[in-house]
């Protein structure tokens, strides 16, 4: 009875989505076909799904590569986001500094900050790639985690306070399990943006191993079919980032996920 009650709620969650976008496909490739729009236009998805099964090699291979900068300036941004918000929530004049620290980080352009950090570092360096991943990280966890710390409910404080708990012992044993829910929030967020930034940082020199570089060289050689496919990749690998995510947030917190049935 359990089993057919998920799977209901599985086909209802995914049914919809799924439709939509089957249908979105076929009149896709029903507008390019019968339109005859041309490919540097507009592919067809069939066209594009082509190069994805011919090239299905080298987008894994730069996938990875994209992957792995989006990834380690992913970890990096977080931990230096949730380790600057303990920071900020212990004092009210460090986080009215910070927040707008933060947010002027946060307004700084991919298409100018890539190219500056590029000079600064090896062409066969990955660091420039990764720091604009972990600036770009930075601020939507940073955010999320500093609300979440400040969000303490006032039994809870007074508790505390009654044991006499410092300040390290009352932000392990009460503001940060307060804050997860907030922290993973900003985690969902900064996951697809991680890969987006890592790909648009490819787009400025460096490198050439990513999804980022394929995607321009393709485009420059007329190839837009393959640069499509590129950015089908793109859009998977971003995908996986954010259910990884997910999956995350209900393995650190299952309770939420019971409560929610």
């Amino acid at each position: 009875m359990t089993g057919g009650g998920g799977t209901g709620r599985l086909l209802r969650g995914v049914g919809p989505p799924l439709l939509v976008g089957v249908a979105g496909l076929v009149l896709w490739e029903l507008t390019v076909t019968l339109g005859r729009v041309a490919p540097f236009l507009l592919p067809a998805p069939s066209a594009i799904f082509t190069e994805l099964v011919d090239n299905r090699a080298v987008i894994w291979q730069v996938g990875l590569a994209s992957g792995t900068n989006a990834l380690v300036g992913l970890i990096a941004g977080t931990v230096l986001a949730i380790l600057a918000a303990m920071l900020a929530s212990r004092s009210d004049f460090l986080g009215e500094v910070a927040v707008p620290v933060a947010a002027a980080l946060n307004a700084l352009p991919i298409i100018a900050l890539a190219p500056i950090l590029n000079n600064m570092f090896e062409s066969t360096s990955s660091i420039p790639r990764r720091s604009v991943v972990a600036m770009v990280v930075f601020f939507p966890v940073f955010l999320n985690t500093l609300r979440g710390l400040r969000e303490i409910d006032p039994v809870h404080r007074e508790l505390m306070a009654s044991y006499a708990a410092p300040g390290w012992t009352f932000t392990r044993l009460v503001r940060l399990p307060g804050a997860l829910p907030f922290v993973f929030t900003g985690l969902r967020q900064a996951s697809s943006l991680a890969v987006i930034a890592a790909v648009v940082a490819e787009y400025f020199g460096g490198r050439q191993d990513g999804l980022g570089s394929r995607i321009t060289s393709a485009a420059s050689y007329t190839a837009y079919p393959r640069a499509w496919a590129f950015v089908v990749g793109a859009c998977v690998l971003g995908l996986v980032f954010y259910l990884v995510a997910l999956g995350l947030e209900r393995l650190t917190m299952p309770w939420r996920v019971r409560r929610s049935r």
